[in-house]
């Protein structure tokens, strides 16, 4: 099971950017790729420890060459492996699987009437121990690591992951994007500075963030509303601060909206056809980047770290990027309806099986459909 889940991967790409970075340089016995299928084998069977994944392993000698592992497996291999293989490798490669699912989910609905592609910004920081993480630096007796992250909200497929201390505030992320023409990136007020969001109206690109308390602005004219929708206002209008005027010398719509909890939101965007309900719905889909870093925390190995320095984080992130990513073609290549966290909880326990993936995946998606069908009341 473990192979045929892994042969949906390019390893065409793999072995390239081995080459490129030198990976397998003076490596005699455990090579960059039986330490990339070691990690994901950890990711998709929620091990906790080298001495889990070393466990693990050995007590299946025979299956190891059929998994595609080569190497001798110890701890202290994967431990040196983690150390000084070059993290670059496995972000690439994960890039490369997201350009993939990227392809796939392209025509998934958003739930809203609109054709351009939609990203949500945000971050989401995983806590550490500063005596072990020292490069990690957070606040005076504690360390941390952010995941600075741009979601595809077509398939919430990651687009962008930034790892960094967590000291490094989310506002300098958007020194690292570049704006793709046409699309909508949705964010929280954390990220409102004028100067850098002039950037994507320089790009073509569109914004949607909420104002922060003490915004200031002059109304330049007012859009008739429906009330009856929860837009109070849809005002164009723009900025009076000296600095903010020339950082940001282009109108700003601001939209008033009461939701469902009678909370007052203000909303910001340079976006000015749109309907103001549209806006307003675009900024409630930022929620998925929300939900998407609750699913990773509790379905991959990103908590717990196997390495204490720099690199061997980074490779782990981003082995755990790639092993979700993977699931998600797999998921979309094999056209299942089953859900990722189903997915997962499968091939957590079968992964030494001896049985056709997609069959499996198939008994499992019919055994749920008649299930659901089965809790149905019978009206007559």
């Amino acid at each position: 099971m473990f192979a045929q889940l892994l042969e949906f991967a390019p390893w065409h790409t793999f072995r390239h950017l081995v080459a490129k970075y030198q990976g397998n340089f003076n490596v005699r016995r455990f090579s960059c790729l039986d330490q990339f299928l070691c990690m994901a084998f950890a990711q998709l069977t929620y091990r906790e420890s080298l001495r889990d994944i070393e466990a693990c392993l050995r007590a299946q000698p025979e299956k190891l060459y059929h998994m595609g592992i080569r190497g001798n497996v110890s701890r202290s291999a994967l431990a040196d492996a983690n150390e000084s293989r070059d993290w670059r490798i496995y972000f690439e490669f994960a890039q490369s699987l997201i350009e993939l699912a990227r392809e796939l989910y392209a025509n998934e609905s958003l739930g809203i009437e609109l054709k351009e592609t939609v990203y949500a910004l945000d971050s989401t920081t995983i806590d550490l121990c500063l005596s072990m993480f020292e490069w990690a630096l957070f606040r005076q007796t504690k360390a941390a690591v952010k995941l600075h992250t741009l979601l595809d909200l077509r398939g919430s497929i990651p687009t962008f992951i930034h790892i960094s201390d967590g000291k490094l505030h989310d506002v300098n992320v958007l020194d690292l994007i570049e704006p793709e023409r046409g699309a909508f990136y949705v964010m929280d007020r954390g990220y409102v500075d004028f100067k850098r969001l002039y950037k994507f109206v320089l790009a073509g690109s569109f914004f949607v963030t909420r104002a922060k308390s003490n915004f200031k602005y002059r109304k330049i004219k007012a859009n008739p509303v429906n009330r009856s929708t929860g837009v109070l206002s849809d005002q164009v209008v723009e900025l009076v601060g000296f600095y903010s005027r020339q950082h940001y010398p282009a109108q700003l719509r601001r939209i008033c909206y009461r939701d469902q909890e009678r909370r007052r939101l203000i909303f910001l965007t340079n976006n000015m056809t749109l309907p103001a309900m549209t806006i307003c719905d675009l900024y409630r889909l930022r929620w998925q980047v929300e939900l998407f870093f609750k699913w990773i925390k509790q379905h991959l190995r990103i908590k717990r770290f196997f390495g204490t320095s720099e690199n061997a984080v980074k490779t782990q992130v981003w082995i755990a990027v790639g092993t979700y990513v993977l699931v998600a073609i797999i998921r979309k290549r094999l056209n299942l309806s089953l859900s990722l966290h189903t997915m997962l909880q499968i091939l957590s326990v079968t992964p030494f099986e001896k049985q056709s993936l997609l069959q499996l995946l198939k008994e499992a998606e019919n055994m749920e459909s008649n299930a659901n069908l089965a809790n149905q009341l019978n009206l007559l």
